[in-house]
């Protein structure tokens, strides 16, 4: 940990500073309103993208993020590195107050995430890393210090029952399908249902195996994870292409997906819909 490069200590730090203000929000009340694309957003999203872009900019890497004017892709297909951020993921959930949203903060290189950042305000807990970095989990007190960093290994068993998490906001009849084709390998299958990115903490410490995703996410939503991810040998699977989640595309949303951890890539033959 005391090793991290200067750029990923301050994504940090903003992350954390990030999220008392989106806990004051989410304590004392907030407004919010629909986007152009039907998507909700409030005052809380707004306010800790200020604040992280502020912080990020320091860096002189360029952001991509979901509250920011984003620039065109003629200027940012020559980018080499940029930040891809989240500054509040899981606004549904935020919305109806069950605490199930996090902030998310990725560092792509050459289109590929290695190094991610998902942090709980809730629950004060915040998962980092990278496959240079190893992948540590920690929390943080009330002064923004981190704490009590644990370095997680991959698994190389799948729970039993194999464990499937999927969202709580979103819900596809391609999962039921997808879900028959792991029960002829795995028998049952048991489910956790969570909003935003939380469900890669329960990748990353072997709690679910699996995370199928067929309804549409965008780029700030998963590249934290898929660093995180890969760098404990898991792997996020484009569905239509049978390849991995790339970024800083013309395009900024993703394929349906499949994220599977270690245990679950030796384990489960998977047949891509």
């Amino acid at each position: 940990m005391n090793s991290l490069p200067q750029n990923y200590i301050i994504a940090i730090q903003a992350a954390i500073d990030a999220s008392f203000v989106v806990m004051e929000y989410y304590n004392v009340g907030f407004s919010s309103e629909n986007k152009s694309d039907g998507s909700p957003v409030t005052e809380a999203d707004k306010a800790s993208s200020e604040l992280i872009h502020h912080r990020l900019i320091q860096t002189n890497i360029p952001i991509i993020g979901e509250e920011i004017i984003n620039i065109d892709y003629s200027i940012r297909k020559n980018w080499k590195e940029n930040w891809c951020v989240d500054p509040l993921d899981g606004t549904k959930e935020f919305i109806k107050k069950n605490g199930e949203f996090v902030i998310n903060i990725a560092h792509i290189v050459n289109g590929k995430p290695v190094f991610g950042i998902i942090l709980s305000p809730v629950q004060k807990k915040i998962l980092i890393g990278g496959k240079t970095t190893g992948v540590f989990i920690g929390s943080f007190d009330a002064a923004g210090q981190t704490e009590n960093w644990i370095e997680l290994s991959a698994n190389t068993n799948i729970n039993q029952p194999m464990v499937l998490v999927s969202s709580r906001s979103f819900h596809s009849p391609k999962t039921a399908e997808f879900v028959e084709k792991l029960r002829e390998q795995h028998g049952d299958i048991s489910y956790i249902e969570k909003g935003s990115a939380l469900k890669f903490f329960d990748l990353a410490e072997g709690k679910a195996d699996i995370y199928p995703r067929f309804a549409p996410t965008m780029e700030w939503d998963i590249a934290a994870g898929q660093a995180i991810l890969e760098a404990m040998d898991g792997s996020i699977i484009g569905v239509l292409n049978n390849s991995t989640l790339t970024y800083n595309k013309e395009d900024l949303y993703n394929p349906h997906f499949i994220a599977q951890t270690k245990a679950s890539l030796i384990k489960t033959k998977l047949e891509i819909l």
